[in-house]
């Protein structure tokens, strides 16, 4: 049985070569495509208000034998994908 450690990280580069630390926090599958979740990593001195510092949704492209993370294609998978995070997030807290 594999123990849980601690969070996973990861390192991404944006459009604008920024390195973006997240922290993972979920995967699921939807319509045959794997999605990951995640949210950025605190770092000192951010404003944790900020809306760039929500939910991240990546999709995995299997791509030469390796997973790749890419953003979404449209608003609308977005917007399904979300939704779907989101309940599954709030089901696993509700202790019902």
């Amino acid at each position: 049985m594999a123990e849980e450690y601690g969070p996973t990280f990861i390192t991404v580069t944006d459009e604008d070569g920024r390195e973006i630390v997240l922290e993972f926090i979920d995967a699921l599958e939807y319509n045959g495509q794997q999605y990951q979740a995640f949210f950025p990593a605190e770092t000192e001195g951010e404003d944790e208000d900020d809306p760039d510092n929500g939910l991240v949704i990546l999709k995995v492209i299997h791509e030469d034998g390796e997973d790749l993370l890419s953003t979404l294609d449209s608003d609308e998978e977005l917007d399904a994908v979300y939704d779907l995070f989101m309940e599954s997030l709030f089901d696993e807290d509700d202790p019902s």
